[in-house]
């Protein structure tokens, strides 16, 4: 048995009621709401065949039906093109919103996840770039007491990481601006993933900057160059997660509590984002997805990119009845613009 145009018409209708308001839909609703030009009769049995096709399921009953994951599959995959071939009516403000004070990544992606989830009030997510392939571009030290100083250091991608380090006995501010300053010098260039490689000797060449008055560098040293290489391949962002509580699906407190629990977690969400396909837009519907607390979810990805390089993921995790057409129409703007505004202000390929 195969959709026919009477079918497709219907499907399409209960999947937009449903989307509307989370309530199995009847026969008489789509004939009321929706003029399709068939009697309640005809729906109702066009509506069997379309639960005998696994598009549907009647949850009781007495009760209407709702759409199935094939259903949202079929729904998505013809809705795909249309979208993909459109441009989204937000763009150029989605585009200003994120460029705001855009000196570095981090507010990049915190920019972009923050209006993401205000423009679909789901929960969105960025993951970002693969760190430990990033080159350095600059280190500062920065004396924050006496026996504590802050490490900042400048990826060419102008992400910023800071970490605070603790030493046993304080450095004069004159050799921490020359300690600063020598660091640059030698591991400018280099990525973070090399580090490790080459620890030994980098200290060795460093300890020349060793002076009488400051012994503490012995100390430092070491622990400097082990920080710089330790720093996290990935680092994710997130906005609208208590969303997901102003649904109906998500009523349940133990539901809400587990997917909750999960999203949090970070090494969870950057293995989902690494999970999903790899093409600029890839859409994972309920049971397609990997994890059990997502099985009632669809999430909706895209790619961004610096240097013509695919170097992270963004995203919005919502219900399965999620409104498909705005959500992936602004996902993809979204990624179009954090592309755009990438290349402008951290591309050193196209600075050169």
């Amino acid at each position: 048995m195969s959709l026919d145009k009477r079918k497709i018409k219907i499907l399409k209708a209960i999947i937009s009621s449903y989307i509307d308001n989370a309530e199995a839909v009847g026969s008489r609703t789509i004939s009321k709401k929706y003029e399709l030009g068939v009697s309640p009769a005809t729906i109702r049995n066009e509506m069997s065949d379309l639960e005998e096709m696994g598009f549907l399921i009647q949850p009781h009953a007495s009760s209407g039906r709702i759409p199935t994951d094939k259903a949202y599959r079929y729904y998505v995959d013809d809705l795909w093109k249309k979208v993909l071939g459109s441009t989204n009516a937000n763009i150029d403000q989605l585009r200003n919103i994120i460029e705001d004070k855009a000196n570095e990544m981090d507010s990049v992606f915190k920019n972009s996840v923050r209006i993401l989830s205000q423009f679909t009030k789901y929960t969105s997510f960025i993951v970002s770039p693969q760190l430990k392939q990033s080159s350095i571009k600059r280190i500062q030290l920065v004396p924050v007491t006496d026996r504590k100083i802050l490490l900042i250091l400048v990826l060419q991608s102008n992400i910023v990481k800071q970490v605070m380090l603790r030493l046993n006995s304080p450095i004069p501010f004159d050799q921490m601006e020359r300690i600063s300053s020598s660091l640059s010098e030698k591991l400018q260039g280099y990525k973070l993933e090399d580090i490790d490689s080459i620890k030994d000797s980098l200290i060795q060449q460093l300890y020349h900057l060793r002076e009488s008055s400051s012994e503490s560098l012995v100390e430092l040293l070491p622990f400097l160059v082990d920080q710089i290489g330790k720093f996290e391949d990935f680092n994710v962002y997130s906005d609208g997660l208590t969303n997901i509580l102003d649904l109906p699906e998500y009523n349940d407190v133990v539901k809400a509590r587990e997917f909750i629990s999960f999203v949090e977690d970070k090494d969870s969400m950057a293995k989902l984002f690494q999970f999903t396909g790899g093409s600029d837009i890839d859409i994972s519907i309920g049971r397609e997805n990997e994890y059990e607390q997502l099985r009632d979810c669809s999430l909706i990805t895209a790619t961004y990119k610096l240097n013509g390089k695919l170097i992270g993921k963004i995203g919005v995790i919502g219900p399965t009845r999620m409104d498909y057409s705005k959500v992936i129409s602004t996902v993809k703007s979204m990624s179009e613009a954090m592309n755009e505004i990438i290349s402008q202000n951290f591309d050193e390929e196209n600075k050169e």
